[in-house]
């Protein structure tokens, strides 16, 4: 990843859709262009470098899978769909299409920012530099002794903690993290796996699970802390 702003350009009909959009977006550090139908869209792509489009899917005109079908003949620029709810077969068209990902009207705007940082990730773009976690292979957590290249975690007394591979993946990213605070988004990318949703609680509960089986009180848990507003740290220092 590099250090540029990532430009971002939103192509929607509605113009409260775009301020709304461009103003959000633009103070979490993105510099936004907006677009207010297919024909404007190409003119700024012309013009501009651009990193990501935001893209709905109705538009009067020429509507948003036809400028998608387009775009794609000459450009694999991140594109994201703007969908109305229910909408299934358009998102199954516009992701066979080329489309990164589809997003549902009304926008929350924490999931729309969680998935252009998701989709710029793995194009290999954004404007976050990420530190490359350490290289380790065993971690200790708590009284169990997690073995990274023979996949296990162990008791004192020997005994094996069993663990889903999803537990185990969370406690290989933390062990290379130590006393890092990691956020949901750097734990899905370095213990990612594909049944996960980055945009429900899914990692909240699998951390929480992960508890019951190494803290003393899960209730208060010293070996996998939470930071509040952050994200999780493993400290076995602190602990």
């Amino acid at each position: 990843m590099d250090d540029k702003t990532t430009r971002i350009l939103v192509c929607d009909d509605e113009q409260d859709v775009r301020e709304m959009l461009q103003e959000y977006l633009g103070k979490r550090g993105f510099a936004v262009t907006t677009a207010g139908d297919a024909q404007e869209l190409r003119s700024l792509l012309t013009r501009d470098g651009i990193d990501l489009i935001i893209l709905d899917i109705n538009m009067p005109g020429e509507d948003g899978l036809a400028a998608l079908r387009s775009l794609r003949v000459d450009s694999q620029i991140p594109v994201i769909m703007l969908t109305a709810a229910g909408e299934v077969v358009d998102r199954i068209i516009g992701l066979e299409m080329g489309a990164d990902d589809y997003l549902g009207k009304p926008v929350d705007l924490r999931e729309l920012e969680a998935r252009i940082k998701a989709v710029l990730r793995r194009r290999g773009q954004g404007s976050v530099k990420q530190e490359s976690p350490a290289k380790i292979d065993t971690a200790q957590f708590g009284d169990y002794l997690l073995d990274i290249e023979a996949a296990k975690m162990t008791a004192g007394d020997g005994s094996e903690l069993p663990l889903t591979a999803m537990e185990f993946n969370l406690l290989k990213a933390f062990a290379r993290n130590k006393g890092r605070v990691l956020n949901r988004d750097q734990i899905l990318e370095q213990a990612h796996d594909r049944s996960w949703d980055p945009f429900d609680r899914s990692i909240d509960i699998r951390i929480s699970r992960l508890r019951r089986k190494i803290e003393k009180n899960p209730e208060k848990p010293t070996i996998i802390r939470t930071v509040r507003g952050l994200g999780y740290v493993y400290d076995p220092e602190h602990s």
